[in-house]
């Protein structure tokens, strides 16, 4: 995936967290916390453990595909927003990450 692909996704992602807060007011007056968007996405990444779990048949589920696929997808959702909501840079992060990483093993 080249940069401007990455770029595209993070808006998108960003694009779609807006939505949300909109839809937040509406039902509940704010839009939620820093702290709700952490718990949303430590629930959601709790439960792809849950769906590799089903996914390796060590979970009672039938068909844990779509639902693996989903959750993984909304993992990676969420940590571009929350990225975004405490200013970090997420190509950048991912950047340091992965050549900190790679020293680690030259």
């Amino acid at each position: 995936m080249d940069t401007n692909s990455f770029d595209k996704i993070i808006e998108r992602s960003l694009d779609i967290r807006e939505k949300y807060h909109q839809l937040e007011i509406q039902h509940h007056g704010t839009e939620w916390t820093l702290e709700e968007d952490a718990l949303a996405y430590l629930t959601d990444a709790g439960l792809v453990g849950r769906n590799i779990m089903s996914h390796q048949k060590r979970w009672l589920k039938k068909d844990s595909a779509a639902e693996l696929e989903d959750k993984l997808g909304k993992n990676i959702w969420w940590l571009i927003v929350l990225a975004d909501r405490t200013g970090i840079d997420m190509k950048e992060a991912l950047e340091n990450f992965l050549t900190k990483t790679e020293n680690i093993f030259k």
